[in-house]
């Protein structure tokens, strides 16, 4: 079935843009999704310019901070009016996206790290500016915990076990997220379809789509 309107999703930017040009349909999307990381432990200037270059392709933009990208980015992100971290947004078709930036802890001591309790209080804040949708979006940055979206080297689960416990709670029709550049991969949680497209800069992303039966999202390719 055809579908009434559709988003992009993609993350893991890292200051990288060049795929952007292979993406087709990109300025007839509905809008453009964000999961977080969009520098490499840059502010606002280098954000700046990632977010023009995704205005240049299509001017609705949802976006948020991942693990790389220094705190100030949030605060340019809510002056742009396009932040999703920690808040919800209804776009003119009736679906809310919501969003959860930052990470869990991880190794290396990245810039915007919280713990599991912060990402569990950001996630139902988020919710709840949405949750009178019929259709939501969860969008987290930190994939959840015990997925196919959520392995490093190894197999091993590096995933947020919050985020998890929030979509076996809440249920939200897509989860789009990223963070884990190596566990490219669609998965589900209950109804959710969880899918993490990977760094952009590998031509993953997400197409999440709205018809009359609802959401529904899949990964793709360049």
């Amino acid at each position: 079935m055809s579908a009434d309107a559709f988003w992009i999703g993609m993350g893991d930017i890292h200051d990288d843009v060049s795929m952007l040009g292979r993406i087709p349909n990109l300025a007839a999307a509905a809008g453009l999704v964000v999961s977080g990381d969009l520098t490499i432990k840059g502010g606002a200037s280098a954000a700046r310019r990632v977010i023009a270059a995704l205005r240049e392709v299509n001017p609705v933009l949802m976006a948020q901070i991942g693990n790389m990208d220094l705190a100030e980015v949030d605060a340019y992100l809510s002056g742009e009016g396009i932040n999703l971290h920690a808040t919800g947004r209804v776009t003119a078709q009736g679906v809310g996206f919501f969003g959860c930036g930052w990470s869990t802890p991880t190794p290396f001591g990245t810039p915007s790290e919280a713990g599991e309790d912060r990402i569990a209080a950001w996630l139902e804040a988020a919710w709840q500016t949405v949750a009178h949708c019929p259709d939501l979006v969860l969008v987290c940055h930190t994939p959840p915990y015990g997925t196919a979206t959520d392995q490093v080297g190894g197999g091993v689960h590096v995933g947020s076990r919050a985020v998890r416990e929030f979509i076996e709670r809440t249920q939200p029709a897509v989860c789009l997220t990223g963070h884990i550049h190596e566990s490219v991969a669609v998965d589900a949680i209950g109804r959710t379809v969880v899918i993490n497209p990977g760094a952009l800069a590998g031509g993953g992303y997400a197409r999440i789509e709205r018809n009359a039966q609802g959401l529904t999202a899949r990964l793709c390719q360049v």
